[in-house]
């Protein structure tokens, strides 16, 4: 753990009074009862020495003061949720803040046997709908987690989440913390940047690397790859009412073979804008292989790449006006179409750019290359004002370019390896620093070009990629804390072979001086990106009606109902209807005939928060999690002969391990 110093900590009130105000009872009723083991409760243990534990375990007063700053105590809540990517895990991670303490896992492109997710019919049906070409995908990189927003700020209702090497997208409904629908980009292979609108209009999609859209086919050479390959940006159009993306009224802009990263959108004076950010303006293709350069030489001798600036609400007029092409079932914008109609325009900035970021007013955008030490800061009223001249010159593919010195108002030398920024509510903004390992803080200038300096830097353990700051996207950002996302954690965890965690470090911005108060092991896959909200904002349900199926968002008519259950032959198939509560499957015994077909619904009925129980079947790879209230439906051949019990894989009551029951399948 990184120390936090402050000079008044000792001489004001001391380590002892500081835990022990820290600990101390907030009322009667938090007293531990003599039948209660030490530690368990709202008390503290009786007798400890803060002093002595402070010197036993060699903390100095930074220590403690940063443990007081992220403790929460037992049975209180954390004030933010932060969702972060699970990488190539294909999930998506939660935390609270301050405590860094693991909320959830929630499972997305990649199937999970805890709660069931692949496993049922509705969430196979589900991972399907992002199928490729009919190939069943059960993996995802998930990279850019986007929450919904409501005038510019997040609203708490729902979770956008991209699968980088796919190009698919999910929506999370945040009353239940489960994935509700996963789409494939018809036109693009793979991914990179996600955000969306200041209302949620729409949900954007970028692609990373050039290839044939639609998913085609054409040799690698240099003149394919300037006239066959092409980025892209989806606008995927978001229903709020229904909660899910809609094909139908989505649309697409055909972009350069550049390689496209992140996307921010526009908000208050940029509203209507987006931002895409691109490397290898060189145009150059691996190829390596056939005498050239590598990939990383050859995309990286030009001092300057492309940023598309996007008016997508003169794209989407576009599309209403029944100009645009229709191509594997997606309205497409040509790069013609978007040069020619105002649509699209390009702007030079830093080579090797990662980091799009636009202020929480609207009126600014900061811009981060990888091999240049500068945020560069750009005016958007400028950029509106560039982009309305009629004599602008034509770039690459006939696009119009807008003027860096018209556009760009300051520079402001932070170190080495800028990546992305996130702000606070204070008028300052915040830079991850990859080749620096640290965290650059900047001050919020004018359109003048003045007041934009950097104000403070800290080092952070180690190659630090994205930052999160609470609604640190937003127009209202709240301030206190930034988080670290670390691509590496050598020398800072126990040991647990080559493969180390990764390391989400918890900065505290209050003071003068920020300092790091926590370090977070995380063993998954890296967690490219996170956004935080505050807790308050989400109103997520913690017990179903009985008979709700969460894919279809209502009460199943099918749903098996307590009284009603039992098991129907019809020819070739068997239905099952079972219910389970405390401590039984109705019924416990299900019989059947090698190669007959099962249609196996089951309800928990129990209406107590938490009551969850499990459901596995030896040999047939069925399992599930399912809370109260909660119908799931799967299905399966019998096709091994065999006894085969099922039994309730949560531990829910005394009699747990007699909470179990019989498949027979007996031969034909």
């Amino acid at each position: 753990m990184g120390t936090f110093p402050r000079k008044q900590f000792v001489a004001a009130i001391g380590a002892s009074a500081l835990l022990a105000a820290c600990n101390a009872p907030k009322n009667d009723q938090a007293q531990i009862s003599s039948a209660e083991p030490a530690g368990v409760g709202n008390a503290p243990p009786a007798g400890g020495n803060a002093d002595a534990i402070i010197k036993a375990r060699g903390l100095n007063p930074g220590d403690v003061d940063a443990a007081l700053r992220t403790f929460v105590p037992p049975g209180k809540h954390d004030d933010y949720v932060m969702f972060a990517s699970g990488g190539h895990s294909g999930q998506v991670v939660v935390f609270g803040l301050p405590s860094m303490r693991l909320l959830k896992v929630i499972p997305v492109f990649t199937p999970d046997s805890y709660v069931g997710w692949g496993y049922d019919f509705e969430s196979k049906a589900t991972l399907h709908d992002g199928d490729f070409k009919d190939a069943t995908i059960t993996h995802g990189d998930t990279h850019h987690p986007a929450l919904s927003e409501t005038d510019g700020d997040y609203d708490g209702r729902f979770l956008f989440i991209n699968d980088k090497v796919n190009a698919r997208v999910a929506v999370v409904d945040l009353a239940r913390f489960e994935t509700k629908q996963i789409v494939k980009n018809p036109l693009m292979i793979n991914t990179h940047g996600l955000a969306v609108t200041p209302n949620t209009e729409y949900v954007i999609e970028t692609a990373q690397y050039a290839a044939p859209l639609g998913w085609g086919y054409a040799p690698l050479n240099a003149a394919n790859f300037r006239e066959k390959y092409r980025g892209l940006a989806t606008y995927w159009k978001f229903d709020k009412n229904k909660g899910v993306l809609d094909p139908q009224k989505s649309f697409s802009i055909e972009l350069p073979p550049f390689f496209q990263d992140l996307t921010d959108a526009g908000k208050l004076d940029s509203d209507g804008w987006s931002f895409t950010n691109s490397f290898n303006s060189e145009l150059a293709y691996p190829d390596n292989w056939d005498g050239g350069l590598p990939p990383e030489a050859s995309m990286s001798q030009n001092a300057y790449d492309w940023m598309h600036v996007i008016n997508w609400k003169a794209a989407e007029a576009f599309v209403r006006s029944g100009r645009a092409s229709t191509f594997n079932g997606m309205a497409l914008i040509s790069i013609a179409q978007a040069a020619q109609n105002g649509i699209l325009y390009l702007l030079s900035e830093a080579k090797s750019p990662h980091g799009v970021d636009v202020t929480p007013d609207g009126k600014f955008l900061a811009v981060s290359g990888k091999l240049d030490p500068y945020v560069q800061i750009y005016s958007i009223a400028k950029i509106k004002t560039a982009a309305a001249r009629s004599d602008l010159k034509k770039g690459p593919y006939g696009i119009r370019v807008l003027p860096l010195t018209e556009t760009r108002i300051a520079q402001i030398p932070i170190g080495l390896g800028p990546l992305h920024t996130q702000f606070d509510d204070q008028g300052f903004g915040y830079t991850s620093l990859f080749l620096d390992s640290a965290v650059a803080k900047w001050k919020i200038g004018d359109e003048s070009g003045k007041g934009w300096e950097m104000v403070d830097k800290t080092s952070l353990q180690y190659n630090t990629g994205h930052l999160a700051a609470p609604h640190g996207d937003t127009v209202k950002p709240r301030g206190k804390y930034i988080v670290g996302l670390n691509k590496w954690s050598i020398d800072r965890f126990t040991p647990v072979g080559p493969l180390f965690p990764r390391n989400l470090q918890l900065v505290d911005v209050t003071s003068p001086k920020m300092g790091v108060i926590f370090d977070a092991p995380v063993g998954n896959a890296e967690p490219h990106y996170a956004q935080i909200i505050d807790a308050s904002l989400l109103k997520p349900m913690s017990v179903f009606p009985v008979g709700f199926t969460p894919h279809s968002n209502g009460i199943d008519p099918n749903a098996p109902k307590a009284g009603k259950e039992g098991v129907r032959i019809d020819g070739d198939t068997v239905y099952v209807s079972m219910t389970q509560a405390r401590s039984h499957f109705t019924p416990d015994v299900v019989h059947a005939k090698a190669g007959q077909k099962i249609i196996w619904r089951l309800t928990n009925t129990e209406s107590t928060k938490n009551a969850m129980h499990g459901f596995a079947i030896a040999g047939y790879n069925v399992s599930l999690t399912i809370e109260p209230g909660k119908s799931e439906h799967f299905e399966f051949i019998a096709d091994k002969p065999g006894v085969f019990p099922y039994y309730c894989t949560d531990f829910c009551s005394a009699l747990h391990l007699e909470m179990m029951g019989y498949l027979l399948v007996a031969e034909r």
